[in-house]
């Protein structure tokens, strides 16, 4: 019994764990959806500011990998 409590609990804390994963999404879909807006209503500063994209993207996917790896450590932890 104490053991299989320790397992759903393992799984509770995975599940948790990757809601960091959606937030990932949305976090990238804010910066695409922000720098396209702003790519539309001035175009000529739109190349310049591709280096900035392609940041904010970086570190939102790194949140989303972090919570990924948390997750499997939790699964797959001893």
């Amino acid at each position: 019994m104490e053991g299989e409590l320790a397992l759903l609990g393992k799984y509770i804390g995975a599940g948790l764990a990757t809601i960091g994963l959606g937030g990932a999404g949305i976090g990238v879909g804010h910066i695409a959806g922000n720098f396209l807006a702003g790519a539309l209503r001035n175009p000529s500063a739109a190349p310049s500011q591709m280096a900035n994209l392609f940041v904010g993207i970086a570190f939102a996917e790194a949140l989303g990998i972090f919570s990924f790896l948390v997750a499997l450590l939790l699964m797959f932890a001893v």
